[in-house]
């Protein structure tokens, strides 16, 4: 054999020989490509739903309406006078009588003895007539430790009394209604002005009043919609019941 012959079967065997020798960096198994994971993210699914895999649509809750009506507010600005006269209009006008004789007798002898003590400009002289004791006239400004004469003077502008006497005589010359009738409390009392309503007078009945009051005090009464001067009342049996000034 010559010497390039062992040379190229020298060279055989040695690569033989590393072909079948085992690799030290590869002790792991191979994997088939079968097994390798497919780490690939995914992409959404856009294709259209059939029609097993269609999503009902879920209707919105119902709301009820249960907004509350709110009513109109009132005006800013009441009409009084308006509201007065309504108010007026609901109640049934007061009786006025000028006919003394359809008054029991007993209310006409008092009314006649009050004017007639009026008219001596002696204000004692109504003493007997105011009836002291328990069931003595009623007055605005009564006190219990001042004598009754004293009293009533007390009511005039002047220290003797004169103009409640003027004012007595002034009333009692006007219509009258009768008050409280039928009750314990019935009363004949003058001027009818005190039972009817300020807002329901005639022309020729705010004349009357004028005779009685001023302009500015009728004015004052219009406002507050009601008659508040001196007023007499005379019970059915014919007892002097009140001398007051007021509404």
């Amino acid at each position: 054999m010559t010497m390039l012959s062992r040379v190229r079967l020298l060279c055989l065997a040695a690569a033989v020989g590393l072909s079948a020798a085992p690799l030290p960096y590869f002790s792991s198994p191979a994997l088939a490509l079968s097994d390798i994971r497919d780490i690939t993210p995914s992409e959404p699914d856009t294709s259209p739903a059939t029609s097993d895999d269609t999503v009902e649509p879920i209707d919105p809750p119902v709301v009820e309406d249960t907004i509350p009506v709110i009513p109109d507010p009132d005006p800013l600005i009441r009409d009084d006078e308006a509201e007065a006269a309504d108010d007026l209009a609901a109640e049934p006008p007061a009786e006025v009588f000028y006919d003394l004789e359809k008054a029991p007798e007993p209310v006409r002898r008092m009314r006649r003895l009050i004017m007639e003590a009026a008219l001596t400009g002696d204000i004692a002289r109504l003493k007997p007539l105011l009836n002291p004791g328990p069931e003595q006239t009623q007055l605005s400004a009564l006190n219990p430790d001042q004598d009754i004469l004293q009293t009533l003077k007390s009511m005039s502008g002047d220290a003797d009394g004169l103009e409640v006497l003027a004012i007595m005589l002034d009333i009692l010359s006007t219509g009258y209604v009768v008050q409280d009738k039928g009750t314990p409390d019935e009363a004949y009392v003058w001027p009818y002005f005190a039972g009817k309503a300020i807002g329901l007078l005639t022309p020729a009945e705010k004349v009357e009043l004028l005779r009685i009051v001023t302009a500015g005090d009728v004015a004052e009464m219009q406002e507050y919609g009601n008659y508040n001067f001196f007023r007499l009342g005379i019970t059915p049996d014919g007892r002097w019941k009140f001398f007051t000034v007021g509404d």
